[in-house]
Order: structure tokens, then C-alpha cells, then sequence
């Protein structure tokens, strides 16, 4: 990593930072593994080879006073570890103004208000998954959660995983009113992006919160389900209960 400089620091230079990173060997295995390829999720993206755990030391001087409007526009970046690095940056920092000690609702807001506006460029499951509960989720904590229920039915496939997502800082605040309601919205959904994220979720709300309200809601909707959504939903019960819900 280069040695730090002096002045203050900015959005360019953290960008100069992941480039000077780069490496083509990571490259092309991340390719594959995020479906760079033509007819994949990935299609378009371009990758330059940072590992998400060099990333998380790359952005580490960088702190709060990044301008979001730079933010933003480096969120529209081709480079798919440009567009993490500044969404971790984002997620942090949406962490950063929820503590009692360094709240801010009003960054905190324009935080959430600048990523629903870019969601086409959150557009791989890492992007999301690094992202979205504490900046959707944490935004959402005190307030009503509409506008889940508007992603979800979003054409737009990461719209609909920022929303399943999302609902794991709920979950983790013992709140699973969210998943069980979105969770049916999307048991016809073709992707299996959006399989895995719901069934994700679904398994954190039956450890997390209630294994008997998940017990209750694989009652009703096992036998829909897509097999990907339930094995995940599955995964932290014994042999028997997995064996009696994949035979619906």
C-alpha cells in the first residue's frame, strides 16, 4: 500500500490506491467468481484484481469527511473494487452515525438518500451484502419500512436482494416482522441470487429471533419454495426437520 500522504485526503486518492493494487491473476479468477462473463449477473463489470480484505485496509485512513458527492460519483465508476470500496466506506460510516456518541441522522440520511438513488451501480451480491443492512437497515430501524416493499418489487434484481438484506439489522435487533413479509413476494422469483438472500435471511430470523416463528412460516410456504430458499432456511435445524420440509 502506498505510504500516506500528508494532505488531507480524497476521494482520488483513494481511488489511486485500489489501482496501485491491481493485480490480473485475482482479476480473472474474480471475473469468474462474480459472472463477468457474457449472459452472467456480472456481464460488464470490470474487475482489476483488489481482494475485498486489501480493500478494507486500503480505506482504512480514510474517514468520514470524504464529500459524499464525490462519494457518489466514484459510486459510478466501471471498476467493480471502485464501487466497493466506496459503498464499505458508506456502510461504515452509516454504522459511524448510529452510535450515541457520533450520531448523525442527517448524514445518515443523505447517506441512504444518495444509495437508493445509484442502486443500478450496487449491482453485484457483494456490493450489496456489504452495504445494505447497515445503510438500508440502519436507516430504517426507527421508521416504517415502505420502501422495502417497493424495492422488492423492483424489476431491477439488486433492488429486490437491498431489500431482503437489509432486514438482517432488523433481525439482529430482534425484529423479523420484515423478512416474513417480503419473503412470499419473492418465492416465484427467477433469480437464485434472490433465493439464496431470502433464505439467508429467513435462517438468520429462526436463530437470531425465533426458531418457532420460522417453523411456522415453513408450515405455510415449504412446499413453494424454491430449493435453494429452503435448504438455506434450513440449515441450523437437526436432520429431521430439514428431511421433513424438503419432502413437502
Amino acid at each position: 500500500m502506498p505510504a500516506r500522504r500528508s494532505a488531507v485526503l480524497a476521494v482520488a486518492d483513494l481511488l489511486a490506491d485500489i489501482d496501485a493494487a491491481a493485480d490480473a491473476g485475482t482479476a480473472a479468477i474474480l471475473s469468474g467468481y462474480f459472472q463477468v462473463k457474457p449472459g452472467g449477473y456480472g456481464e460488464g463489470d470490470v474487475m482489476i484484481g483488489v481482494k475485498l480484505s486489501t480493500l478494507r485496509g486500503i480505506i482504512t485512513p480514510y474517514g468520514p469527511e470524504l464529500p459524499l458527492d464525490d462519494l457518489e460519483e466514484a459510486l459510478h465508476s466501471p471498476v467493480h473494487e471502485h464501487r466497493l470500496a466506496v459503498l464499505c466506506l458508506l456502510a461504515n460510516r452509516a454504522e459511524r452515525a448510529l452510535k450515541p456518541r457520533t450520531a448523525d441522522p442527517a448524514d445518515l440520511e443523505a447517506i441512504f438518500g444518495l444509495y437508493l438513488r445509484n442502486t443500478e451501480h450496487i449491482n453485484n451480491w457483494d456490493l450489496v451484502d456489504c452495504s445494505a443492512p447497515q445503510i438500508v437497515g440502519g436507516h430504517l430501524l426507527d421508521r416504517p419500512g415502505d420502501v422495502l416493499h417497493d424495492l422488492i418489487r423492483s424489476p431491477l434484481l439488486w433492488d429486490r436482494r437491498i431489500a431482503l438484506v437489509a432486514t438482517h439489522r432488523f433481525i439482529r435487533a430482534g425484529d423479523s416482522t420484515d423478512i416474513y413479509a417480503l419473503a412470499p413476494q419473492v418465492l416465484d422469483d427467477p433469480e437464485d441470487l434472490i433465493h439464496k438472500a431470502s433464505g439467508w435471511m429467513l435462517r438468520e430470523a429462526g436463530k437470531r429471533v425465533s426458531p418457532d416463528e420460522l417453523l411456522a412460516f415453513l408450515d405455510q410456504y415449504a412446499a413453494r419454495m424454491p430449493r435453494t430458499m429452503l435448504s438455506y432456511a434450513l440449515e441450523h435445524f437437526p436432520p429431521e426437520t430439514r428431511k421433513h420440509y424438503r419432502g413437502l
